[in-house]
């Protein structure tokens, strides 16, 4: 790999480690707001009691453990970047009483598996951080059985995904913060329809659907929204950290407008949009 993109990769791994408290203390909100994407995923996998399935970028566990019962009589390998990810992963299985499954950090551009080792691969919002999606794509392609399938998720374009935009946008209006360099890592990097399914026709998979799957982002009280944003959003802490406490407090004060006047009784549950994408190998 690239001297670049080996930088990018270590910047990923030390971002999602740090925000890994967060994810942990904020779980069973962040699971319930992704879970029709997980469980569209899970859907288009049509798995098997005895499928040995791969879950990359999984992250605090899921879909993976989720897949797990599903498949009893096979395996569930969870694979991330961080390491501190993959524990809260650990913890959760443990939880839930789930045996079948077993974490491997690593990244999904150097896969430490045989060729033809897995009948499903699972990726929820992942694919949009990677450093080079097409040989990510491509290795999952490489481990995936002749005949397995791949399902997807990355996030629709930023006007179906106010849960972000609500901030992101008023602190653009306050900073001029440099667009990224293109094919950099982002969270609407894989937002146009047919980007990911062309990912996917390159790497060599067939029969190929996408599919769109709505969720909600249920905070409750707009003071909710803001910390937890400030404790798993990686791109909104990073955006906030460059600015005054004066700053911050004016932006704080405008996204509370924002978001109370889109949600004006008060009951905060935050409209969020993916794409999902299945291939064939």
């Amino acid at each position: 790999m690239e001297q670049q993109l080996e930088l990018i990769r270590e910047q990923q791994k030390e971002t999602w480690n740090k925000f890994s408290g967060g994810w942990h203390k904020w779980n069973d909100l962040t699971m319930d707001w992704l879970k029709p994407m997980g469980d569209e995923i899970i859907r288009l996998l049509n798995l098997k009691a005895d499928d040995v399935v791969l879950d990359v970028a999984a992250g605090t566990g899921e879909p993976g453990l989720t897949i797990a019962t599903q498949v009893r009589a096979g395996k569930v390998i969870i694979t991330d970047l961080a390491e501190n990810m993959l524990a809260i992963a650990r913890q959760n299985a443990e939880e839930q009483g789930i045996k079948n499954i077993e974490t491997i950090a690593c990244d999904v551009c150097e896969l430490p598996f045989a060729d033809n080792t897995f009948d499903k691969v699972s990726c929820r919002f992942g694919f949009m951080f990677f450093p080079d999606m097409q040989l990510a794509a491509q290795e999952i392609v490489r481990v995936l059985k002749p005949g397995g399938k791949i399902a997807t998720a990355v996030w629709a374009g930023p006007e179906k995904n106010f849960w972000i935009t609500a901030i992101m946008s008023t602190v653009g209006q306050h900073l001029q913060l440099p667009p990224p360099p293109p094919g950099a890592p982002g969270m609407f990097r894989c937002a146009q329809p047919g980007f990911m399914a062309g990912v996917f026709q390159q790497a060599g998979l067939k029969n190929i659907t996408e599919t769109e799957i709505s969720g909600k982002l249920n905070v409750s009280n707009i003071n909710g929204y803001w910390i937890f944003m400030n404790e798993v959003a990686a791109p909104v802490v990073a955006a906030l950290s460059k600015i005054d406490d004066v700053l911050k407090e004016k932006i704080k004060g405008e996204v509370y407008e924002l978001v109370n006047k889109k949600y004006p009784h008060g009951e905060i549950a935050i409209d969020s949009t993916a794409l999902i994408i299945q291939g064939e190998k």
